[in-house]
């Protein structure tokens, strides 16, 4: 009983970390990286699709992503779909191939960006508190039935609030990394 409690508190909390990772990975810094475009959509044969799944996405240098349609016909779609995305970027074409060079960032954007790392970075420990708070109601559920001692309660609890001390830790180093790479010029 209580080790399920608390092995499904330390799930629920390793998928928010994912989650909060996630997220990030989609906040664009000044430097290039492929997950950007990873839910850019574009239109194949009549349904949406992953640019990923028609195209080959790869890295030109630190500042620059290079996508390499499978089908020359999907050039200006894959194109369009970039563009559109509403990530700032401006995709210019080279053949067959397509470049996607990031632009620099603005101090003012950079501030704004860690506003929004951060919003997200609260979001994440809300969650993680509010998955303790449900793990330790349900070890008081489970006191008011008598299935356990107060003392095994106490002692989960106390394990419970550790694993999400640890996480919150977690949490705010990811946050610093993040901050550190936006502000990097």
């Amino acid at each position: 009983m209580l080790a399920e409690v608390k092995s499904n508190a330390e799930q629920k909390m390793q998928k928010s970390i994912d989650a909060l990772k996630s997220d990030l990975g989609k906040v664009r810094t000044g430097r290039a990286h492929t997950g950007l475009l990873d839910h850019v959509m574009v239109e194949y044969y009549g349904s949406m699709v992953a640019v990923t799944q028609v195209a080959n996405v790869t890295l030109g240098d630190s500042r620059t992503i290079n996508v390499q349609p499978y089908e020359k016909s999907l050039i200006g779609k894959v194109e369009k779909a970039i563009r559109d995305a509403d990530l700032g970027l401006n995709p210019a074409t080279n053949g067959d191939l397509i470049r996607v060079p990031m632009p620099m960032l603005t101090e003012e954007r950079r501030r704004d960006l860690i506003k929004v790392v951060r919003g997200e970075g609260e979001a994440a420990k809300v969650a993680v508190r509010n998955i303790r708070r449900d793990a330790n109601d349900a070890l008081k559920k489970l006191i008011k039935d008598k299935e356990i001692s107060e003392d095994d309660e106490r002692r989960t609890q106390e394990e419970i609030q550790k694993i999400t001390d640890k996480n919150v830790a977690e949490i705010d180093k990811m946050l610093q990394v993040k901050e550190t790479d936006l502000m990097a010029v």
